[in-house]
């Protein structure tokens, strides 16, 4: 008799076990900041804003996504403020490069060491644009022309010793041509400052240029990659990303590829590490991700975990070496 009272309290106990629902894994549980640290227009906003399209469209979290913009100081700002919110798992920033530029460049107290990386979304290409009127078909054209010139041409881009203007050193050491760098905001504003024809040039992502080139009113030179761009959608006059040279093919021997990527603020716990990680996963599987990287030509590399952190801490070392070369470093 006890034996049995026994086994059927054992049972009871088992099946009361079983009904008790499991812990839920982490998720927010107010409105997340998605913290841009560049101005509206560019790709880095570009992106946000898509993103929380898709995960608006797609039910893809309960709460709100809300992009903020936070550009100054070359993003500094944005970064200070992810930096400042150690614990608050609500808050998170997509990077460019000037997670390593900003702070090499400015001194200010931040390093990408700072946050916690969760995710490699995509690298970003670089190409040298043209306004559509000019007579320039090919990178050589333009800088013999640059040459020519004798620095009157004019370079815009997005912010001061950041990406644009280290490319554009870079090509001044390559050919001994001089560029007037004129900075702007975003990268949608230096755009538009080419078609305008405020500027000779422009070295602008493609999903910051794409619009402009459907339209007719700018040119693709070279891209800065090792190998053309994969895409063959035709964008406008049957050319298509893929038809672009690279800039090396063109005797321009350089290569910058960026980031874009997400990290959160300091002490985020890895059950919210690994929630936004699947976030991401499931906005890299829509129609309209797939859509926005053919639009953008970009790379679609993604990455987590420590080969995520490996690969940053690679780029901040080469970004610290091509910053000291430009002569872009604070203590300079």
């Amino acid at each position: 008799m006890k034996r049995s009272l026994r086994v059927a309290f054992a049972a009871g106990v088992a099946l009361a076990i079983g009904s008790i629902p499991a812990v839920a894994a982490w998720e927010p549980v107010r409105p997340v900041e998605f913290i841009v640290p560049a101005g509206t227009g560019g790709g880095a906003d570009q992106m946000a804003r898509t993103i929380q399209g898709i995960v608006t469209k797609h039910n893809l979290m309960k709460q709100p996504l809300v992009v903020i913009n936070k550009s100054g100081g070359a993003g500094g700002e944005g970064f200070l403020d992810v930096k400042s919110s150690a614990g608050n798992p609500h808050k998170i920033i997509i990077t460019l490069s000037n997670l390593f530029t900003t702070p090499l460049a400015t001194g200010i107290p931040f390093s990408w060491k700072d946050l916690t990386p969760v995710a490699m979304l995509a690298l970003d290409e670089f190409v040298l644009w043209v306004n559509a009127e000019k007579p320039y078909t090919s990178a050589k054209d333009y800088l013999d022309a640059v040459k020519q010139a004798s620095g009157t041409l004019k370079m815009g881009g997005t912010g001061s010793k950041q990406e644009d203007q280290i490319i554009t050193v870079a090509m001044e050491k390559a050919t001994g041509a001089k560029f007037t760098y004129i900075p702007y905001k975003g990268g949608g504003e230096v755009a538009v400052q080419l078609v305008g024809n405020h500027v000779d040039s422009t070295v602008n992502n493609p999903i910051e240029a794409v619009a402009q080139w459907r339209g007719g009113k700018v040119r693709p030179l070279c891209v800065f990659d090792d190998k053309p761009m994969s895409y063959d959608e035709q964008i406008t006059d049957g050319k298509a990303w893929k038809d672009i040279p690279t800039c090396k093919s063109q005797g321009l021997d350089i290569e910058y590829l960026m980031l874009r990527g997400i990290f959160m603020s300091p002490r985020a716990t890895k059950d919210q590490i690994d929630y936004y990680v699947e976030l991401f996963k499931k906005v890299r599987e829509t129609p309209e991700w797939q859509d926005f990287m053919k639009t953008g030509a970009f790379n679609t590399s993604f990455m987590t975990g420590a080969d995520y952190a490996k690969w940053v801490e690679t780029e901040e070392k080469r970004h610290e070496l091509l910053m000291k070369e430009a002569g872009f470093l604070a203590s300079n």
